[in-house]
């Protein structure tokens, strides 16, 4: 009962959060707008309401649940990796190698260059995790700097190494046809990525709450003191979640690569491992809520860019809305007498509950 009312707070503090974010960019944009109305209604209705819109959204939140995914993973074991933003990229630049020079048949080749994109990505997370285990470097600095290593990297080989000079950008080649991931609605650029996608969160859901890899990981985050004296590998486990958390944004990136892509074409990181901490944050580290939070910040972010397009206030209207939800999820006494309110409740109900021994049925005594 009390896991349940706890559950149903903190759905109740992210709603809370989120409107109230949403509440904040409605006033400004009526500070801000000339046609507020006009604007609220492309950052609000428009993506919903208009098919081509929606498919829109379907596609940006195939990165996300990805990103969201690793970050869950991560910030589950309580370790503040921020490498996500990284491996997506690393992800997406090793699969669109593997697409253009590897020759292999048919879907093969897909499994094949998602799967080194996936490693690479495994290896190359092992740096900050490593680091922290063995020198106890802080994992949020060397992880954000890991990013930029890996962006200037990957610029470097595709500079000098892998770039199609015939071309008026600096771009990769082609992929092969075998490589491309397939469209799952016709004319749109939904792929079937957003399949794997989801089937990934029903994967990740098992691994954490099913197997005792996932326990671990979970009671290192809540208690990792806890875990060392209850005989738990807490290092290796902790690697062991800040490398899948990388695998799975790789995967993230090279499904995106592939699936929406025919060349490599990013210059700068993507962005979707940022999104990924908004979405570990908001579904609570729980991989189940992840497609959710996923859809909402897809949503919010197809709505800004139509409000951008069609009116005066700008797309960054999304960094403040989710700086405010930030805001609000870190500020620990946000609707903190509610659930001072639940605690008690349902502690003054556990202690009017007569025990088992009080109403068990007494055994009649034959005389």
């Amino acid at each position: 009962m009390r896991s349940r009312r706890e559950t149903v707070f903190g759905a109740v503090r992210s709603i809370a959060a989120i409107l109230v974010a949403i509440g904040v960019a409605t006033v400004l944009i009526f500070i801000t707008s000339k046609e507020p109305g006009k604007a609220l209604y492309y950052l609000l209705i428009n993506p919903v309401t208009e098919l081509r819109q929606f498919y829109g959204i379907l596609e940006r939140m195939i990165p996300l649940i990805f990103t969201g995914l690793g970050v869950c993973i991560m910030f589950s074991a309580n370790q503040f990796n921020l490498a996500a933003e990284g491996c997506v990229l690393l992800g997406a630049f090793v699969s669109a190698l593997c697409a253009i020079y590897l020759p292999l048949p048919g879907v093969l080749h897909v499994i094949v260059s998602i799967l080194v994109g996936v490693l690479a990505c495994g290896i190359a997370m092992l740096i900050p995790a490593l680091l922290n285990a063995w020198l106890g470097a802080s994992v949020m600095v060397s992880s954000l700097m890991l990013n930029y290593i890996i962006l200037y990297v990957a610029m470097y080989f595709l500079t000098y190494w892998f770039a199609d000079r015939t071309q008026g950008a600096l771009m990769s080649f082609e992929f092969k046809e075998t490589a491309l991931i397939g469209k799952m609605i016709p004319k749109s650029q939904t792929s079937w990525g957003f399949v794997i996608g989801l089937v990934m969160v029903v994967i990740v859901s098992l691994f954490l709450y099913r197997t005792k890899w996932g326990y671990s990981i979970r009671m290192i985050g809540i208690n990792q003191k806890f875990s060392v004296y209850s005989g738990m590998k807490v290092v290796g486990i902790v690697v062991l979640c800040q490398v899948i958390g990388g695998m799975l944004a790789g995967m993230g990136g090279a499904v995106e690569m592939l699936g929406y892509y025919n060349r490599y074409k990013w210059r700068s990181l993507p962005g979707y491992g940022w999104n990924g901490v908004t979405i570990a944050i908001l579904a609570k580290n729980n991989p189940v809520f992840v497609p959710l939070a996923a859809f909402f910040l897809a949503y919010l972010n197809k709505g800004c860019v139509q409000m951008s397009i069609k009116t005066d206030v700008p797309a960054e209207m999304l960094e403040v809305i989710q700086a405010v939800i930030f805001l609000f999820f870190a500020a620990e006494y946000f609707l903190a007498k509610y659930r001072q309110r639940i605690v008690v409740k349902g502690a003054m109900e556990e202690l009017e509950r007569p025990s088992g021994d009080e109403t068990a049925r007494q055994p009649e005594v034959k005389e």
